[in-house]
């Protein structure tokens, strides 16, 4: 299976993601980091993401062809991180067919009714040891 996950800023959330997804499943599926920036890429790959690229021509190229893509509800929004994410990358995150398993963090003016405040650890553990299981047994 090939993850992709996808951050951009200084790339933590992206980087504590990959870490726990190589703790749970080791070598089992490519983990594929994209940053919206180097630097963002750069800690994705130091918490072994198996490959890294960096911009917008890689987010868009790449989520085509990913099976679950991973990151924070920013990447679906443009102009988010700053303006990091761009209208084109929102876009190709947001019709890429593969499942996406958002976290509800965003430091945009977005509110999502209904969602508790939890710490990133927490979302994490959920994403990659619940969510992510579910979508690997259906595929």
């Amino acid at each position: 299976m090939r993850i992709v996950v996808i951050d951009g800023q200084g790339g933590g959330m992206g980087a504590a993601l990959i870490k726990r997804l190589k703790e749970v499943y080791g070598e089992e599926h490519e983990v594929i980091a994209l940053g919206t920036n180097a630097v963002a890429t750069a800690q994705m790959m130091k918490a072994r993401a198996n490959r890294g690229a960096s911009g917008e021509n890689a987010i868009v190229r790449t989520v085509a062809a990913a099976d679950v893509i991973l990151g924070p509800l920013s990447i679906v929004l443009a102009h988010a991180m700053m303006g990091e994410v761009t209208p084109r990358m929102a876009e190709a995150v947001a019709s890429a067919p593969a499942p996406k398993l958002l976290l509800p963090l965003t430091q945009e003016k977005v509110v999502i009714a209904g969602v508790a405040p939890e710490p990133l650890p927490h979302l994490i553990e959920k994403i990659v040891s619940q969510r992510l299981k579910e979508i690997m047994k259906n595929v």
